[in-house]
């Protein structure tokens, strides 16, 4: 064990840009934010107790700092992000030798039951089918009708849905040249993709400008259908706005404002205002008045109870797959995350469709029987 003489001096401040440094070249801004959000509290809890150097760091401090934060009435979902960064943290710091060696260990993270790892509030596959109507009665191949229709289809997160260009696109076998230009694909790797992969899929890929969460782990081409090919060919054909951005790039998803390529923000909206009932003639669930609801007005959409964000539709899509007899093992790679963090989080199943799906893996004589309870 390290003596606290032997430690060097670090401030909680120094200790925490040098982490988030370290963290900017492995994780996405958005991860990177949130650490700074998570780990800033403790850092102000340092500075107003007096500790100013992480060598004088006890296990004793990290009992009152645990429990002035359980004492917030947080959720143990929040808790346990919260703490788990943490711990993170001065682990880092611990191999910085700053900190006395086994302090980490006085962090207790809360365990969660499932229920309380995941939010239930997710997109309905029959309520997306009915959105996927509307869009292509009303909103064929508009903006609108692209981003959902893809983002159902891939179960893709937000950024990834915003980090596509027009060129990720494979619609067609003529698209596929575009792969030689992408260093990984040599001559003969072409040759090989030209007789063997079929299109339409879209190819995510990582970029500076646009990063995706697991960066260049995160990069992957998923394909899919042939109407959702139809769609998107249709939108860039007709309806997307034909600009490039600061870096010459066409992004799938353009606007005529800013830097030309939609943000988070604006993609959230859309989402939130595609899945309010009403925007289709529909009656209100909520009893509510079209004309007055505060839901209508712009940057308040998410008000409604109906609304589901970017996050929700992805996690009504990947328990679609699921409930359509997708393997978490298969479906981890299409949506980009474990097939440990797939089951915590993202599957709500349908129990009766769940069960439908299985009837693939039985013989076609035989009958599922009840087991003895």
């Amino acid at each position: 064990m390290v003596a606290v003489s032997d430690l060097e001096p670090l401030s909680p401040n120094d200790a925490m840009e040098m982490w988030l440094t370290r963290q900017r070249s492995e994780k996405a801004d958005q991860t990177v934010q949130s650490y700074y959000y998570r780990v800033n509290q403790f850092i102000e809890w340092c500075d107003e107790n007096g500790v100013d150097n992480l060598n004088a760091l006890t296990t004793r401090d990290i009992f009152k700092f645990d429990t002035e934060l359980r004492e917030r009435d947080l959720s143990q979902s929040t808790l346990k992000n919260r703490f788990g960064t943490l711990k993170l943290f001065l682990s880092f710091c611990e191999d910085l030798n700053a900190v006395e060696e086994g302090l980490v260990k006085a962090i207790e993270i809360p365990s969660l039951l499932k229920d309380e790892r995941v939010n239930k509030e997710k997109l309905a596959s029959g309520r997306a089918e009915e959105i996927l109507d509307n869009l292509a009665k009303f909103r064929f191949a508009s903006r609108e009708h692209a981003m959902f229709a893809l983002a159902w289809h891939t179960t893709v997160r937000v950024g990834a849905l915003r980090a596509l260009d027009v060129g990720d696109c494979y619609l067609d076998d003529d698209d596929l040249d575009r792969l030689r230009h992408y260093p990984e694909v040599g001559e003969e790797e072409f040759e090989e993709i030209v007789e063997t992969v079929d299109t339409p899929f879209v190819y995510f890929r990582h970029r500076d400008q646009t990063p995706l969460k697991n960066k260049f782990e995160g990069q992957r081409p998923v394909a899919i259908s042939d109407e959702v090919a139809e769609v998107l060919d249709a939108f860039i054909r007709v309806n997307r706005v034909p600009v490039t951005d600061d870096y010459d790039r066409a992004p799938l998803f353009s606007t005529e404002k800013g830097e030309n390529r939609m943000s988070r923000g604006a993609i959230r909206r859309v989402f939130n205002i595609i899945t309010q009932p009403c925007r289709f003639d529909e009656p209100c669930p909520h009893g509510r008045d079209v004309q007055t609801c505060e839901a209508r007005k712009h940057g308040l959409e998410q008000r409604c109870p109906s609304a589901r964000s970017p996050h929700r539709v992805r996690t009504g899509a990947i328990t679609h797959h699921r409930d359509e007899g997708w393997p978490p093992e298969v479906l981890s790679e299409r949506a980009n995350a474990t097939p440990e963090v797939i089951r915590q989080h993202y599957d709500h199943p349908d129990l009766l469709k769940r069960m439908q799906s299985r009837r693939a893996f039985l013989g076609e004589d035989s009958e599922e029987e009840d087991e003895d309870e």
